[in-house]
């Protein structure tokens, strides 16, 4: 292994008391590595070259240190399973660790496909020049596919860019995934000739991998543009292959699960999801029903368009309770390249929904740029 090793920089929030930085750092670059006591290992290129290294040590306020490690970019494979393996699969399981950021070498980047559509592609595909994008989600559980449908039509005939289905809407008895992507889709396509404008249905897309790939077909097959994929739900290697290999449909990806994993969500989703294939990030917006701080959603925002490899920037999505009464406040700190997911808060007008609807829709494209 001759020559310059590349190294992956992953960095770490460590809580521990001062005296232990060191020892925990070192505790880390190995089981992220070799897994075993250095010692033990006599060849002297797998030393220099395959164990991870103490690249820094910071203070992080009390009892807490940044530790950045070089991790061996060989040790990696194009697959994402062993990407997040090498960056977290036994430090993980220490509760006082949590991943923060990974800086990747470019030879790493370019084993991963992006977002095929990212920002640009959006708006392409529901022809909005500028200005943010507006989205809902179809709700409650437990509408029948004739609803569901219904739903979708008036959505659509409010003006409305992308009508999503609730990221808990799978396969159920009552909505079989098949007949509801018929219907939704049709009564969106229907909704669009009256209406003149293009509206995007975009049905969840989850179960089993070989159920995945049979349902990328009929998607393809009904000329969704759309869908909606909860990567950590699926598992990221299916979603890796299912977004490369089997879609040409923009994904909109849920964070789902994301809360689980104790990664930075501006690095799972601005830089992990979207290195995956990712053209939307839906995220857990400041003041809505979680707990996200302000500077947490930027930062989200801020990585999903940030400069990033090869990739195209995609388009942050906050949501999670999100108010029609926040459209301006929501727009002046996200910026124009932001989707706006509203969903309970018009689906509360009952009867006025339409009109629920087409008031969202005028608030928004009045801050288009």
């Amino acid at each position: 292994m001759p020559g310059q090793t590349q190294r992956i920089l992953a960095t770490y929030l460590v809580r521990c008391k001062p005296g232990e930085a060191e020892a925990r750092a070192n505790a880390i670059r190995v089981e992220q590595s070799v897994e075993m006591p250095l010692a033990g290992i006599r060849d002297a290129t797998i030393l220099d070259n395959i164990v991870g290294r103490v690249e820094s040590i910071a203070p992080a306020g009390a009892d807490a240190f940044r530790i950045t490690i070089g991790l061996a970019a060989q040790t990696t494979t194009p697959g994402i399973a062993q990407m997040i393996n090498m960056l977290f699969g036994n430090t993980s399981l220490h509760e006082d660790v949590e991943l923060l950021d990974v800086v990747f070498p470019d030879e790493v980047l370019a084993r991963y496909h992006g977002p095929r559509h990212g920002i640009a592609g959006l708006r392409a595909l529901t022809g909005v020049a500028s200005g943010p994008i507006t989205c809902t989600a179809l709700k409650p559980q437990g509408l029948s596919v004739a609803e569901l449908a219904a739903l979708s039509r008036t959505f659509a005939l409010s003006g409305l860019h992308l009508i999503k289905d609730d990221h808990g809407i799978a396969n159920q008895a009552y909505a079989p995934f098949e007949e509801r992507v018929r219907a939704c889709q049709a009564a969106v396509l229907k909704a669009n000739r009256e209406s003149g404008l293009n509206t995007l249905y975009a049905p969840t897309l989850s179960g089993t991998p070989s159920e995945l790939f049979v349902q990328a077909r009929l998607v393809r097959e009904e000329g969704v543009q759309a869908v909606l994929i909860s990567p950590m739900v699926i598992g990221l290697p299916a979603f890796q292959e299912l977004v490369a290999d089997h879609l040409d449909a923009a994904v909109l990806a849920h964070p789902a699960m994301g809360g689980a994993a104790r990664i930075a969500p501006e690095l799972l989703f601005g830089k992990i999801f979207r290195m995956l294939g990712a053209d939307a990030l839906i995220f857990t917006g400041y003041g809505g029903r979680f707990a996200y701080s302000r500077e947490r959603c930027l930062a989200i925002a801020e990585a999903a368009r940030a400069p990033f490899g090869p990739f195209r920037p995609a388009m942050p999505v906050p949501a999670g309770g999100m108010k029609l009464d926040r459209v301006d406040e929501l727009v002046d700190f996200y910026g124009t390249d932001t989707m706006l997911l509203i969903g309970g808060d018009l689906l509360i007008a009952g009867d006025q929904l339409l009109e629920r609807g087409r008031e969202f829709a005028a608030k928004v494209a009045s801050r288009a740029a």
